[in-house]
């Protein structure tokens, strides 16, 4: 019996390594794994659908299937998480010391929908009571002018939102003071060049540690999602496909526990590992619904609370039904 060709488009993650390099294989499937910049992904597959699954920004497809077709579908595979903290930089004459300072300043989105900007408006708003629609919006790109927004948005009109200047970048206005911060995705370059630009949280790991001590909440930043015409034809991919991608998550996990060679360049990994799982526990990156259902609601209701999804999304809403996790890590 032949088996079904598939590609699927994702980063160079540790999460992917076992199904690129062909150690682990969906049943009944042969997967041609493409890696490629996330950024790249996301336009691409929201655009075209050229690949039949890829990696996705968990606030864009969400937003997807509020489109009259929504052309993709998703399973609980989280290959994406990061708190969201040390990526908030402020300009260092901006006066602003303390989370509280934000409301009514200036600051740098690279796009008002994703999913980094949703968690980090949510926190604000959740743990210092920053009121999202307090801050004055500016978007752009933060290395690369011109970056516009993926998905088609229809805001509320208290949502201030308007675009960078022409030519210019969002780094760019945060060292001339154009803007008073910025809540991005990556650390922007201009963080290691310019004595201007500093993170809002010094910090940032011991403040990270305590949000999860007291919220259980590590932010899931991406999903895999499938074309919806490639898995109604076949839905009995989406099992074959969750059961691979936790295999997969657990070859990584098993990589970081291993102590005769490195899994990565770190030469106190075992500590930070340990570290790690002190705070958060052994088993701390899952995938699956279930255990990840409060996080999953937590983003929801951001999302809504934003002006974002129109409609009150429910987890089990988001994820094809025959995909619930097989086991956990």
């Amino acid at each position: 019996m032949s088996r079904l060709q598939l590609s699927f488009a994702g980063s160079s993650c540790d999460r992917f390594a076992a199904l690129r390099d062909g150690s682990v294989q969906p049943e009944g499937i042969d997967l041609n794994v493409i890696d490629l910049p996330v950024e790249e992904i996301f336009y691409r597959q929201l655009t075209n659908h050229e690949f039949d699954l890829s990696e996705m920004s968990l606030s864009s497809y969400v937003l997807s299937l509020e489109q009259s077709d929504p052309g993709l579908v998703a399973i609980p595979v989280f290959p994406s998480r990061y708190f969201r903290h040390q990526t908030m930089f402020v300009n260092a004459d901006s006066g602003i010391r303390r989370p509280e300072d934000l409301a009514g300043r200036r600051v740098g989105v690279p796009e008002y929908q994703i999913t980094a900007g949703v968690w980090q408006r949510g926190m604000l708003q959740d743990e210092y009571g920053v009121d999202h629609r307090s801050l004055r919006y500016v978007t752009g790109g933060v290395e690369h002018a011109g970056r516009t927004e993926k998905i088609s948005l229809d805001l509320p009109p208290d949502v201030d939102l308007t675009a960078a200047p022409q030519g210019r970048t969002l780094s760019d206005l945060l060292v001339a003071g154009e803007i008073d911060a910025l809540l991005t995705a990556h650390v922007p370059e201009v963080f290691y060049s310019s004595e201007k630009v500093v993170r809002l949280f010094g910090d940032y790991k011991a403040v990270e540690q305590d949000y999860f001590r007291r919220t259980r909440v590590f932010p899931i930043m991406h999903v895999v999602a499938l074309r919806r015409d490639v898995y109604e034809r076949q839905p009995w991919i989406a099992r074959s496909l969750m059961k691979a991608f936790e295999a997969s998550l657990r070859r990584a996990h098993d990589a970081l526990m291993y102590r005769s060679s490195l899994a990565v360049m770190l030469p106190w990994l075992a500590d930070h590992v340990e570290e790690t799982q002190a705070v958060m526990g052994e088993r701390y990156w899952s995938y699956g619904l279930e255990p990840n259902r409060a996080v999953l609601e937590t983003f929801l209701r951001y999302s809504r609370q934003q002006g974002l999804a129109r409609r009150d999304w429910r987890p089990e809403q988001l994820f094809a039904p025959n995909a619930e996790s097989a086991t956990l890590i």
